[in-house]
This record gives structure tokens, sequence and C-alpha cells, in this order.
């Protein structure tokens, strides 16, 4: 007698189960330091990931990372692409970037490089090219596009007239090496191009050196290329790594909205203008005719909500991006144009900063 086959049932089950592995990614992280640990855990998380493990400098590092979350550690790039892998974060320090990744995307893996792409202008430039030449996918770690406050922003489809920026924090020692430019403010440079959609056309920027060799504090004035209806947008930005505390706020103005973001209490307030223009007009015209206005309460011409932000966590949003675009073939989110904008644009921030006599102290 003939057995009996799966039923439908079962086959739909088990070509389900065989697409799913099929679709399962093989991932690792070069540099597991202050970030690279954190990429490797959401990683191990994933139940679409092959978590094949690390590659560090500092073995007993790479060996407290894989004992947590699996995996192996590696001893070179080319173990790693020996071993098959698809997709690898490359989160070492900035200076060792181009190192590390040109060789995986000459092998034809997808690179999630942490942000800055390069500590220079000529170094961004080679990855960039690289990734164009071997037609390989590489996306630029700048996480605050994924924050959830900058994802709810966002939605808004902001056309920026006026933007101000602080992140500023208590030196804690780390990147120390490069400015405060490409340490901090770069993470607000990248948000900016996106949000205007093009480079600053003029740059004053004034900056100081405290502890460090390099820029602790800058702040840098940004004047972008006018838009169709002929206006532009300027921001001001400051970062600094020698404050009290620690805040990361943006401010946006726009024609007819205004919104106030508070990265660290993942919150917002969102203005709009009301369409009263009839009420708008009566009080302009009293204005002009020098009327005492002192009674009239501002709030009757806009309304006030809450900035409506998901709790989810950036560095997941971001990693899913990224896994999305391996499969897909679709341009990341941040690809290496985008990186290298960002990074051309932190040196004329610094470079007129040190032409206008930024100094130590």
């Amino acid at each position: 007698m003939q057995a009996a086959g799966p039923d439908n049932a079962t086959m739909v089950c088990m070509t389900s189960a065989m697409s799913k592995q099929k679709d399962r990614l093989k991932c690792a992280v070069v540099g597991v330091g202050r970030m690279g640990r954190h990429h490797a855990r959401v990683y191990a998380q994933r139940d679409d990931v092959d978590f094949l493990g690390v590659l560090d400098t500092d073995h007993t590092r790479a060996t407290d990372i894989i004992e947590q979350w699996g995996g192996k550690a590696f001893d070179s790039l080319e173990q790693l692409i020996e071993a098959g892998v698809s997709a690898v974060t490359i989160a070492t320090p900035t200076v060792y970037h181009a190192e590390a990744v040109e060789p995986l995307l000459q092998a034809g893996v997808a690179c999630l490089v942490e942000k800055p792409l390069a500590p220079d202008v000529d170094q961004a430039q080679r990855i960039a090219d690289t990734a164009r030449r071997t037609e390989t996918l590489l996306q630029v770690g700048h996480i605050v596009r994924f924050d959830p406050v900058m994802v709810a922003m966002q939605k808004l489809h902001l056309k920026p007239r006026f933007v101000e920026v602080n992140r500023i924090s208590p030196m804690t020692f780390r990147s120390v090496d490069v400015s405060v430019v490409h340490d901090m403010m770069i993470h607000d440079i990248d948000v900016l191009l996106m949000l205007v959609g093009a480079e600053p056309q003029e740059i004053s920027a004034s900056a100081v050196s405290v502890i460090s060799e390099a820029e602790d504090v800058c702040n840098a004035r940004l004047t972008f290329p006018p838009y169709d209806d002929g206006m532009c947008c300027v921001a001001n930005v400051t970062a600094s790594r020698l404050a009290l505390k620690t805040e990361r706020k943006m401010r946006v103005i726009c024609d007819d909205i205004y919104v106030s973001a508070d990265f660290v209490a993942r919150g917002g307030t969102v203005v709009h203008k009301t369409e009263n223009i009839a009420r708008l007009e009566e009080v302009r015209q009293r204005l002009r005719a020098g009327e005492d206005l002192s009674s009239v309460n501002y709030l009757d011409f806009v309304e006030v909500d809450s900035l409506e932000v998901d709790d989810v966590e950036p560095l997941g949003l971001e990693i899913d991006a990224f896994l999305d675009a391996v499969r897909t073939g679709r341009r990341p989110a941040v690809d290496a144009e985008a990186g290298l904008a960002a990074v051309r644009t932190a040196e004329r921030i610094i470079d007129s900063a040190r032409a206008a006599g930024a100094r130590m102290v």
C-alpha cells in the first residue's frame, strides 16, 4: 500500500519554513567596542539572522561578546569572508573604517559602517567609490535618522526655514582623537542635509579646544541653497562635549508649522498655524494701526499638539532598514553618498572654525 504524502497544510508549513531559512542572512560585527557590542546583541536576537560572530583586535573583548551572544571570534576579515558572511557592521574606530570595509565590499559583502563614514573627505570618497565600483550595498550608521523622535518628525514632511540644534554632554574622554564636529555634530549635520535635501551653500563657524587636541566645542551657522520658491533655510548648530548636562534638542521653524523636539526626553511639541485667515488679517491690521493687543491670546491662532513618538530602539530600526536593503536590493536609507556629504560638510565646518581662529584655551 502506498504511504500517504503530506497534506496541503503540512506542505504550506514546510514551504514557509524553507522560505524563512532561505531568507536568513549570515551577519557579523567588526569592532565590538561601545557601539559594536550593541550591533552584536541586535543581530543575535533576530530570528531572521545567523549570527556568525565578531572580529576585534582585543581578543578578551571578542570572547566576552560571543560568550554572551554566541557565534565565533574570528581572527581576520578573510576568515569572515570564507565563512560566507552576508552582511557586516563595521564599528571600529573611524580611522580604520577604510581598512576594514574595502576588502568586504570587494568580496560582495554588504556593510553597515558606523558614523562617520571616514575621518576625512579623501577616505570617505575612496570608500564611496569602492561601493559604487563593486556595486555592493553600503549603509552609513547615522542612527539619529532612526531615532523615533526623528521618525515622527519626518512624518510631518517639514520644509525648514530655520533650524536650531543643541547637542551637548559632559566629557567622556571617548573619541577625543577627533573634533567634536566629527564626534557629535556629525549626527545633526546628516539630519539637516536630509531635511533640507542639499549641502550648505555658506558656512560660518567658531570652535574652541579645551582638553583635547581637537575642537571640544563648536557652533556653526549653515545657510542652504534657496528652495524653488526662492526662500532658503538657515541652521544654527551647537555641539559641546564640555557641558554639565546632556541635552539633545532640535527646533524647526517652517512656514506653517513649528516643531520643538527633545531627543533625551523622547518627545516634542508641534505647533500648527490655524486656518483662521480672517482673524489673522484683522490682527495684522490692528497692529498696523498701532493698537495695544496685549490682551489678545496668541494661542488662539495656533494648534498645539504633542509629537507622537513610538517606543522603539533606534538601532533595531537601523538594522531593520539595512537588512531589508540587503534582501531587496533597495537603496539604503543612508547610502555612501549621504555619508560622504556629511563628512564633507563636517570638514568645511572645521575649516571655517580654524580660519576664524579656533584654538586651544
